[in-house]
């Protein structure tokens, strides 16, 4: 089964953290669900030059990366996904949806009113527990 190495950004702005929805995917498990912002690194990238790279890639933005916030490894039905999650400060909060149908600002209480993609589950309730 393949591999995949991703990065997510848990971008906050005001006390809010970005949530994305995806788009239609051809594995409907992830296809419309919400997401924190990222995708894949590229060969030679650090983890943080790809987050910061896929961002601006996606959504037009530029982030400042504060610290590393959890590592999820989860196994979807198709592929196994490692995904490293970094906490993350935006200088604006205009973007421009690349990848992605809809985007939400929302408190961290309010972040479980969202279908979550599996793999960000993990991410949501260990920033809930945080406060």
């Amino acid at each position: 089964m393949k591999n995949i190495e991703v990065v997510a950004a848990i971008i906050f702005s005001e006390n809010k953290i970005l949530c994305v929805q995806r788009n239609l995917n051809k594995y409907d498990y992830i296809s419309l669900k919400f997401e924190f912002p990222g995708g894949k690194i590229e060969e030679g990238e650090s983890k943080e030059q790809a987050l910061k790279r896929e961002i601006l890639e996606e959504l037009n933005m530029d982030i400042i990366i504060t610290k590393s916030f959890l590592t999820v490894y989860h196994k979807y039905p198709d592929f196994h996904l490692t995904m490293h999650s970094y906490i993350c400060l935006c200088k604006e909060t205009t973007m421009i949806l690349r990848e992605h149908v809809d985007f939400k600002w929302l408190t961290i209480d309010k972040l479980q009113t969202l279908i979550w993609a599996a793999a960000d589950i993990p991410i949501v309730e260990k920033l809930q527990i945080n406060g």
